[in-house]
């Protein structure tokens, strides 16, 4: 398996830095964050705070009916922690109103769906914040595309965003993450029993071996192959990132003029400095 091994004292140094920096140079000093109780949130909830100050950082905790109440609770105990402020929106009535209506829907129907309402909250509670929305995707699962297009993948910033899963591991236990919390297995909660290693097929540290050999080393497949790796992980995982790259960019422009948007018209989004 490869070494993700970093500085994760330099990492913290720069990722509080970045959230200063995106936040302040968009106008604004605060930031609101869904906090599932699960790693990747608690991990950018404690970065927020150390960055912004607890009474910059407010999470919303949504739950749906058939949550796990321990996320809930790992998620109050870091609030908590913190001493963040915080609010508690159910999206169970929202969610089933629409369910209701439809003639079947599927486990991943109902996960996006899910996925998309928190979104939508989230970016109401910031214009009431006067705040961004921080994104808490890693970067396993915005290289395959697990996760939610205009869910949980759409943020203002994403400052954990090209750390492995397997990183996160790594600097949660930095950061003094309570061990229940860092332990417990990876799962977005979107149904009973949903778990990310199991719908992935492989443990985290064998995705992420092969997501940075292909990514960040330029590895073919059949060179991966050869190194020991499973080929039919291996082909599962390089299908995926295939099949979601939709998920990566802006939605392509037709081109008509001089400058268009995601092709000649590049500016940095704090323009007008």
């Amino acid at each position: 398996m490869e070494n993700f091994s970093l500085n994760y004292e330099l990492v913290k140094k720069f990722i509080i830095e970045f959230i200063k920096e995106e936040v302040h140079s968009n106008g604004f000093n605060r930031c609101v964050l869904g906090l599932s109780g699960g790693l990747d949130s608690v991990l950018v909830a404690y970065l927020s705070k150390e960055a912004l100050g607890k009474e910059n950082v407010k999470a919303i905790i949504m739950p749906y009916k058939t949550s796990n109440p321990a996320s809930k609770e790992d998620a109050l105990v870091t609030i908590t922690h913190l001493g963040i402020l915080y609010e508690t929106i159910d999206v169970t009535k929202i969610a089933d109103a629409y369910f209701k209506k439809e003639k079947e829907m599927t486990n991943i129907r109902m996960g996006n769906f899910l996925a998309r309402t928190r979104m939508s909250i989230l970016f109401d509670k910031s214009r009431e914040f006067e705040a961004l929305v921080m994104g808490t995707s890693n970067k396993s699962e915005l290289i395959l595309g697990y996760s939610t297009w205009h869910g949980d993948m759409a943020a203002s910033l994403c400052p954990i965003g090209d750390l492995y899963k397997t990183q996160i591991f790594e600097f949660a236990q930095f950061m003094k993450i309570p061990k229940k919390i860092r332990t417990k297995k990876p799962s977005a909660d979107l149904w009973p029993g949903q778990t990310d290693e199991k719908e992935l097929g492989a443990k985290y540290i064998q995705i992420d071996s092969i997501l940075t050999l292909y990514v960040d080393q330029r590895k073919t497949k059949d060179e991966i192959i050869a190194m020991g790796y499973s080929q039919k992980i291996v082909e599962s995982l390089l299908n995926r990132i295939k099949k979601t790259q939709f998920k990566r960019t802006l939605p392509p422009v037709a081109k008509f003029s001089p400058r268009t948007f995601g092709l000649d018209f590049l500016y940095p989004h704090d323009l007008t400095k």
